[in-house]
């Protein structure tokens, strides 16, 4: 399969400037670009026609359609991919844009959490779409875990951390589990627990696991199949989605048909309680990255881009990530510097006040 590189190096250099012109235009102003206003402002005299021909070609390679029969072209998903791939041009932060960042995080504050959903907000007035912000896990060692039956489907997990902090996560164990078998499972981690954080038991449970499939109680193994427990609780400060700037996206403009798109993806959002799906997007090392449409499952039904970029702690470990949802038509070249700065200025917080 060729890559967007060389799909475009494969075309002519009228090819090439048409197919750019329309992806500019349609980011621009969302609306079909027909022939005659290419014309109007080509580097080369060309007839209407010809542009007409080249456009039809590039239909035809799947990287433009046709919303209704004699309008103009839109590119399409791939064709939003070639672009955003090989002839995207990122511009710099712009003094104002890096202003109000900035002007969020002047604090002394220490109340991380509060800080970003202000940095969450901030983003999303900037960028005029939506934004998200998945805040770090706390990360120091664990003392102790207790389970504690809350009924037939549903259990706490308590967790105690050695600096004091406690957190209580919802989850839903195994059926047939008894508070017998759940204190054995504590037990059992208990054991294992000494000096690790969360992050290093579930590495080393996973390797017991492999080790002694058949002899790990049946809920600690889900219990780490499951990312140990499913976060729940308003007020918490870590491990939380923080989304913000609906309204952005509801009232862009959008074409009725693509309101309850929208309003299905924020309320998946909304209820969406594990999240980690956002750092795998991010974990695949430091940098912006782009997701259009079905390219990420979660907004496959609402058609929205998400440009999104992992944070990192002092020991250059990604423990978070900052985003901007958005029509498939943002403007990417703005939108990638803003947000690769402030995910390097949420790392730098986060480092900061460890």
């Amino acid at each position: 399969m060729n890559t967007p590189r060389q799909g475009l190096d494969q075309m002519n250099d009228r090819s090439r400037e048409v197919f750019r012109r329309v992806v500019e235009s349609y980011l621009a102003n969302g609306d079909p670009v027909g022939s005659r206003t290419l014309t109007r402002d080509f580097s080369e005299k060309v007839s209407a026609a010809t542009i007409r021909n080249v456009m039809q070609d590039l239909e035809y390679l799947g990287l433009l359609d046709s919303p209704h029969i004699s309008a103009g072209r839109v590119p399409t998903q791939e064709g939003l991919r070639m672009f955003v791939d090989g002839l995207l041009e990122v511009g710099d932060l712009e003094a104002t844009d890096r202003k109000m960042i900035d002007d969020t995080v002047a604090t002394n504050s220490q109340d991380v959490g509060g800080i970003l959903d202000r940095i969450g907000s901030a983003l999303s007035g900037v960028t005029r779409g939506a934004s998200l912000v998945l805040t770090p896990k706390h990360e120091a060692p664990i003392k102790h875990i207790e389970f504690v039956s809350l009924g037939h489907e549903r259990a706490l997990v308590v967790l105690v951390f050695s600096d004091g902090h406690v957190e209580n996560r919802i989850f839903n164990p195994p059926p047939g589990q008894t508070p017998s078998s759940m204190r054995e499972a504590a037990n059992f981690l208990n054991s294992l627990i000494e000096g690790k954080t969360l992050s290093d038991l579930q590495t080393v449970i996973a390797k017991q696991i492999a080790a002694r499939r058949q002899e790990i109680d049946q809920l600690s193994h889900a219990m780490v199949e499951s990312g140990l427990a499913v976060w729940e609780g308003e007020g918490d400060a870590y491990e939380r989605l923080i989304v913000r700037g609906r309204a952005n996206l509801l009232n862009s403009g959008t074409e009725e048909v693509d309101l309850e798109r929208i309003r299905t993806l924020f309320d998946d959002l909304e209820r969406k309680r594990d999240i980690a799906e956002f750092l795998e997007l991010a974990d695949e090392g430091a940098g912006v990255r782009i997701f259009i449409g079905s390219e990420n499952k979660l907004f496959s039904l609402s058609g929205s881009s998400l440009v999104v970029s992992p944070y990192m702690n002092a020991d250059r470990k990604i423990i978070g990530a900052v985003g901007v949802i958005g029509p498939t038509r943002l403007n990417y070249g703005r939108i990638v510097p803003i947000v690769d700065y402030t995910a390097q200025l949420v790392g730098k917080l986060i480092s900061d006040r460890s």
